[in-house]
């Protein structure tokens, strides 16, 4: 599994650096999700202890090293991203009734929705009491980005009704639920690093094409990974109905250009998945379809277009960093 300290940094002293920080981050991270209930401890820590790529804090530090990396804010901005990134798990995987997250049972599975639901409310909430140490700001991008997850949970569960482009409206979802976070990790590492406001856009901008790309990716990893290596079952999204960018490129090619086996293929989307042999059967035939491909050509367009952006930035390791970090986003196996 992909962890930050094998996400390739261009220069051998920054990556030692950014791990140092990181295993700071985590220090801090771990106090953060202690509760003195027992319960209420136990499920907080239940995500944390799983591990996960920590893509966000890592982002956030990586961001505040076109500045001052070294300062406390900074650590304390990563731990805000990290926190508010867990937090929004808990309520993502009972939305999507997940049974797994990370290798481990997820939460609600174990305890239940409601607890499931309310430890994610209580991470939100310690999320808020770190942000707020940072200043009015802070709070008003933690409250705007909050809302943009929440707004794009809701698209998600609504569709994009009967007038609606799905395809536009999937990628209007994945901005918000998963693009605006992974921007905001970067807005805030460098607003804490001491970074001029033009670099701030810049890298803010930079993170929401990469998230973007990092979820198209995922859905490719869906179809064409090897559970083993990625931690992920093959089909999970298309059994449990989830919309993914193949999906979608696929009903509309077969509304639009009626190909036999492209329709077929549709009804057996839309058929019974539950069944182990059907689900790899299914995988199998989307995974050979073009639209594989063709989804993970627009997550490659958007990487390309994150680093076009990057080019007012001061050449160097840091610059390089951003771009070994998109590429590894989009090429990785999990």
């Amino acid at each position: 599994m992909t962890s930050p300290t094998t996400l390739p940094l261009a220069d051998p002293v920054l990556a030692e650096r950014i791990a140092g920080r990181l295993d700071r981050v985590e220090e801090r991270l771990r106090s953060a999700v202690e509760y003195a209930d027992p319960l209420v401890d136990d499920v907080a820590h239940h995500l944390s202890n799983a591990g996960g790529k920590r893509l966000r804090p890592l982002l956030t530090l990586l961001a505040a090293e076109l500045g001052d990396g070294a300062r406390e804010e900074v650590l304390d901005a990563a731990v805000v991203v990290e926190l508010t990134h867990l937090a929004s798990l808990y309520h993502d995987d009972v939305m999507d009734s997940a049974p797994m997250r990370r290798g481990a049972p997820a939460a609600h599975a174990v305890w239940g929705n409601n607890v499931a639901i309310l430890v994610g409310d209580l991470l939100f909430a310690r999320a808020s009491t770190t942000v707020a140490h940072l200043g009015p700001e802070a709070v008003l991008i933690q409250a705007g980005t909050f809302e943009r997850l929440c707004l794009g949970q809701l698209h998600e569960s609504i569709g994009p009704g009967d007038d609606g482009d799905p395809v536009q409206h999937y990628l209007q979802v994945l901005a918000d639920k998963t693009a605006s976070l992974i921007a905001t990790s970067a807005r805030l590492g460098a607003m804490y690093g001491g970074c001029a406001p033009d670099v701030v856009e810049t890298v803010a901008a930079f993170g929401e094409r990469i998230g973007v790309a990092f979820q198209l990716a995922d859905d490719v990893l869906d179809l064409a990974s090897e559970g083993v290596v990625s931690g992920k079952t093959p089909g999970t999204d298309l059994r449990e109905g989830v919309p993914t960018m193949p999906v979608l490129l696929l009903r509309e090619r077969a509304a639009a250009e009626g190909d036999p086996d492209d329709v077929a293929l549709v009804a057996r989307l839309d058929g019974d998945l539950s069944d182990d042999l059907v689900l790899a059967e299914v995988v199998t035939a989307l995974s050979a379809h073009p639209v594989v491909h063709e989804t993970r050509e627009r997550a490659l367009t958007l990487v390309s277009e994150a680093v076009d952006l990057l080019a007012p930035l001061p050449d160097g390791p840091v610059k390089e960093s951003f771009v070994s970090f998109a590429d590894a986003l989009v090429n990785r196996a999990s």
